[in-house]
């Protein structure tokens, strides 16, 4: 099984961005942390199993091969605060969370903090308006085809 936290294991043009997302944050004195990239179809059945067929809470709706972590076009982090991760999103910590999400957008990343339904405020990704099926084809955020 493999959970990589290596902007190395994303596709070019999004390890681009999410480097840019980095820096960015950086510049601002916000420090983050990779928690995820590129996620084997092995490990994302695991994570969705949590909380279902697994101890744990939920922490995915996504079943292999449907996240986009699967095609290494996605990555989650977290912001530090003293070395520590903050997780919570109520306060100054939601605050640090909203600033996170508009920096990410701000390089060109889509901020799963703003989704609807099952919102991930550590979620970010960038697919170049390609669907699952496509990026499963083989096709690539910066026009690459199989």
């Amino acid at each position: 099984m493999q959970n990589s936290r290596s902007l190395d294991d994303l596709l070019p043009a999004v390890r681009q961005r999410a480097q840019a997302f980095l820096d960015v944050c950086q510049r601002q004195g916000i420090e983050l942390l990779v928690t995820s990239t590129y996620r084997d179809l092995d490990s994302q059945a695991a994570l969705y199993a949590q909380g279902r067929t697994l101890p744990g809470r939920r922490v995915t709706n996504a079943k292999p091969g449907q996240s986009y972590h699967n095609w290494r076009v996605a990555l989650d982090v977290v912001p530090l605060r003293a070395g520590k991760p903050v997780w919570g999103a109520i306060g100054a910590d939601g605050a640090l969370w909203q600033r996170v999400g508009v920096l990410g957008e701000s390089v060109g990343l889509e901020w799963a903090g703003r989704w609807t339904r099952f919102p991930e405020l550590a979620h970010f990704q960038y697919t170049g308006g390609l669907t699952l099926a496509q990026l499963a084809q083989g096709c690539q955020p910066d026009g690459a085809t199989p």
